[in-house]
């Protein structure tokens, strides 16, 4: 979109574009206080016990004089990428309607920089609150390429971390998980214009591919 495009109008590129005109003006509203009290709490607790799920970590909050419901804990958990750990059957189904992507990485040997790229998303604990962090890593150099820090999980900082790294190079194959960000029109549209072929894999898969330590990251 060009606010300042002389001879189209805004209510014009919106059409053109196929997007909806009051989506321009949406802003991003962050977690309220509590909400990030129990963000700490949840997050405190997941490394004590990974293998509590929603139910078992709504019963621990109340323990510890936070009654909530399950359906607000279970948000919390998702919004930070926490889940039990356990042994779960068909991890690997779709949603309704989604696009199925090629694993291209299955018996592939990396040989070379630019061959393959990944990125992925993970949070970090401040002293007030949390923040979201993107990075895009090349496979055989583990060089960090790109990333983004965002107060929201919206699409946009992801884009901004892949049109940085895209200033560096193109891969033949990108990497990700199936999440919504990396599956969005706006994202997928962004690496298309690469040229790029996309190898989406299940979320347990990209995150052992796309490792922090693996980084250097600590």
């Amino acid at each position: 979109m060009d606010r300042g495009q002389p001879e189209i109008s805004v209510r014009r590129q919106c059409e053109l574009l196929g997007v909806n005109r009051s989506g321009l003006y949406y802003e991003p509203v962050g977690e309220s206080e509590e909400n990030l009290l129990l963000m700490r709490l949840l997050d405190e607790q997941y490394t004590r016990t990974p293998f509590y799920g929603s139910r078992k970590m709504t019963e621990w909050l109340e323990t510890v004089g936070h009654p909530v419901n399950r359906k607000r804990v279970s948000r919390l958990m998702e919004l930070l990428g926490i889940e039990a750990v356990y042994p779960k059957p068909k991890l690997s189904l779709p949603g309704e309607g989604h696009r199925i992507y090629p694993y291209l990485l299955r018996g592939t040997t990396v040989e070379r920089v630019n061959q393959v790229w990944s990125t992925d998303i993970t949070y970090i604990r401040m002293a007030q609150g949390f923040v979201y962090l993107v990075a895009v890593m090349d496979w055989f150099s583990r060089f960090v390429l790109s990333w983004s820090l965002s107060l929201t999980m919206e699409v946009d900082f992801c884009i901004e971390a892949l049109k940085r790294a895209l200033r560096r190079g193109q891969p033949d194959i990108f990497n990700t998980d199936q999440g919504s960000q990396f599956t969005s029109e706006k994202f997928t549209g962004s690496w298309r214009g690469a040229r790029s072929r996309s190898a989406w894999t299940g979320g347990a898969a990209a995150w052992t591919t796309f490792s922090w330590s693996a980084c250097g990251v600590r």
